[in-house]
């Protein structure tokens, strides 16, 4: 089982604003995006709710962004939000991950962040200790 870093940061959730196709929508296609947490954003785009402000994020995060957090609709998160890759989770970083967690105080992500657990729920190699946030200067 790998660790999923992203379970403990939710920045980009609190960063960007999440704009998408507006047919992605569950009141248009069954099992998409729900309608009730979206916004619209122009006669074609749609917007999750709480992104498209200055202090972003997004209604669907539940938790303490650096802590833990989920996704209420994961299943049926936008495809803008399936289509962000976080940083060294493919292997290579990825600048709008790494601006985000900088934003909310987290140290960017790296390879070791990605490492895979045996059965016993013990790393397979060495691990760094979970990040904690900066204290605010």
């Amino acid at each position: 089982m790998a660790t999923n870093p992203c379970l403990t940061c939710g920045a980009c959730c609190a960063c960007f604003r999440a704009s998408f196709y507006w047919r992605e929508c569950d009141d248009v296609q069954p099992g998409g995006v729900p309608a009730h947490l979206t916004d619209d954003l122009t006669p074609f785009r749609r917007v999750m709710k709480g992104t498209n402000s200055a202090a972003p994020r997004c209604a669907a995060l539940v938790g303490t962004i650096g802590q833990e957090v989920r996704c209420s609709i994961y299943e049926h998160r936008p495809t803008v939000c399936r289509g962000f890759v976080p940083s060294y989770c493919n292997g290579v970083p990825d600048e709008r991950c790494d601006k985000a967690r900088k934003m909310h105080r987290l140290l960017p992500l790296t390879p070791d962040d990605w490492h895979e657990q045996d059965h016993d729920d013990e790393p397979t190699k060495p691990h760094r200790p979970r990040r904690r946030m900066r204290p605010a200067a």
